[in-house]
């Protein structure tokens, strides 16, 4: 292939790329500069095109550079507003957090309906995420009595919400 066949190859499929690269990454500057690393990775490697397959080849391409710019150490985190550092590959996907919530917002109206002596330990460790010392400390009572009103209290809780069939969804 001549300088000006790859050239006219540039021009023809050089929105295609673009396009490919933005959709992946969802920013422009970048999106541009995988443009330009897919086109000279092309170029070093037009030996292994195949005929009549150049736009699959390059979409290829551009596919893999913009997954490898994803995936390298300088992108690897994404921090959000006032929260820690969430590896992107280990971040919940969207579907998963709105059942979790759901399921939160369940288990806390099923803590808050729960009896003395379990509903304030219960909400104490498991929803203030106290420790059972803690607990144990504001409520006036034994270490070891809080741990086993806490013991008692999940089971109860862990048996009224496979009743309401919440439990399911929790374990997915």
């Amino acid at each position: 292939m001549t300088r000006e066949d790859f050239s006219a190859l540039v021009v023809q499929y050089e929105r295609l790329v673009y396009t490919i690269c933005y959709q992946l990454v969802r920013d422009a500057a970048t999106a541009e500069d995988l443009t330009q690393e897919t086109f000279l990775s092309a170029y070093l490697h037009q030996e292994s095109l195949p005929a009549g397959y150049e736009q699959q080849w390059l979409g290829r391409i551009a596919a893999n550079k913009a997954k490898d710019h994803l995936q390298s150490a300088w992108n690897r985190k994404t921090v959000l507003p006032g929260e820690q550092a969430i590896p992107v590959g280990l971040a919940p996907a969207a579907e998963e957090v709105a059942l979790r919530r759901g399921a939160a917002a369940e288990i806390a109206e099923a803590v808050g309906r729960m009896r003395e002596p379990y509903g304030p330990v219960c909400r104490m460790c498991l929803l203030e995420e106290r420790s059972i010392e803690e607990a144990a400390l504001s409520l006036g009572r034994p270490v070891k009595t809080v741990y086993t009103q806490l013991s008692r209290g999940k089971r109860l809780l862990r048996e009224e919400l496979e009743r309401s069939g919440a439990y399911g969804s929790l374990s997915r």
